[in-house]
């Protein structure tokens, strides 16, 4: 375990905190991993819910408090770590959110929920680092090839395998069944299948690991397999610098392994998340008429959608269990008590040296 450049950058610890939506990874949570070394997140997803014009002007909110998170988790960083943003293609402010993490200083723009074929476009030749998130070999070459198209090259790659919490990159039935291939053999072919971009570009694309990572021992298995760092984000729920609320943890605190479930977001993908009570409703076909819609998701199809996946994210980052969807990894039965991030990433690092 080792720092690594990204880019023009440095990241000293090679950590990257999973950007969790709505409202779990903000300003709070994304600065106090970077001021531990590692790659803090703040999540663009409906980022200005709490904002007094919301309801008037929620897209003009959601970017306010966007730009402020961005700037906050750069403050309580200090001169440490990195700061990133991550950006859903299937939101409907994708490009916007991008360009005003930009404007905001945000070190790394880190791109899934979708194909992001046209981030370097959008981020206009910025001098931010730029990494899509794929589910394989098969999405990083399409994406490469698309980038290469305008002149950009990613500066990370992030893979994701099939036991991640939030939106899925993967199909339903591979879920259900535990067919998919495991993250360690994801791993080693998407760092295969980058090895000529890498040549070409003339340096290393480093791949981070994230889904199902728990502990340093996982993290010293992702390295062997080829990975230059991981990703961890369901384990930073429970620290008292997540910026969710307090009743919201100790949901995820009291989660059992058969607690967790996979649903279907209103835009097809498939997720994983606690089988609370309104996942349950969900489950036996009714149908939770969303009361207004803030235009957060391209495909969604609003009048027809079963349940306005904001509305319950919102509701769950508050605390309401009956009503909120609480989006989690595969693993969040092993979350044991409150931990600071500090802590956690000083028993990541020493247990991964361990191992190594």
């Amino acid at each position: 375990m080792k720092g690594i450049a990204l880019g023009r950058r440095w990241l000293e610890v090679p950590i990257l905190q999973g950007g969790m939506g709505i409202g779990v990874s903000l300003g709070g949570l994304a600065g106090a991993v970077a001021a531990s070394g590692g790659m803090g997140t703040v999540s663009a997803a409906v980022t200005g819910f709490n904002e007094p014009d919301f309801d008037r002007d929620p897209q003009g909110a959601n970017l306010r408090a966007l730009r402020r998170e961005v700037r906050r988790a750069r403050e309580i960083a200090g001169k440490r770590g990195l700061v990133a943003v991550n950006a859903m293609v299937a939101t409907t402010q994708y490009a916007q959110s991008v360009r005003a993490a930009i404007q905001a200083g945000a070190d790394a723009i880190v791109s899934g929920a979708g194909l992001p074929l046209e981030l370097p476009a959008i981020a206009d030749g910025a001098d931010v680092l730029l990494a899509p998130v794929v589910s394989g070999p098969r999405a990083a070459r399409l994406i490469l090839r698309a980038w290469r198209k305008q002149g950009r090259l990613p500066d990370f790659v992030l893979v994701e395998g099939s036991e991640a919490g939030g939106h899925l990159g993967f199909d339903r039935r591979e879920l259900r069944e535990r067919t998919a291939p495991s993250l360690a053999e994801l791993v080693a072919r998407t760092v295969e299948a980058l090895a000529p971009f890498a040549r070409e570009l003339g340096r290393a694309i480093p791949v981070f690991a994230a889904g199902g990572l728990w502990t340093g021992a996982d993290a010293a298995r992702m390295e062997a397999a080829g990975a230059a760092g991981v990703q961890f984000a369901t384990r930073f729920i429970a620290t008292p610098e997540c910026d969710a609320s307090q009743g919201y943890k100790d949901v995820l605190l009291a989660a059992r392994q058969q607690d967790v479930a996979l649903v279907d977001s209103p835009v097809g993908m498939p997720g994983r998340a606690l089988r609370t009570p309104l996942v349950r409703r969900l489950e036996e076909r009714l149908r939770l008429t969303p009361t207004r819609c803030v235009d957060c998701l391209r495909p969604c199809p609003r009048g027809g959608a079963p349940y306005c996946i904001a509305q319950a994210l919102i509701r769950a980052v508050r605390g309401d269990y009956e009503n909120g969807l609480f989006f989690c990894g595969a693993g969040v039965h092993r979350l044991e008590g409150m931990r600071s991030v500090a802590r956690l990433m000083e028993d990541w690092t020493t247990e991964w040296r361990a191992f190594a």
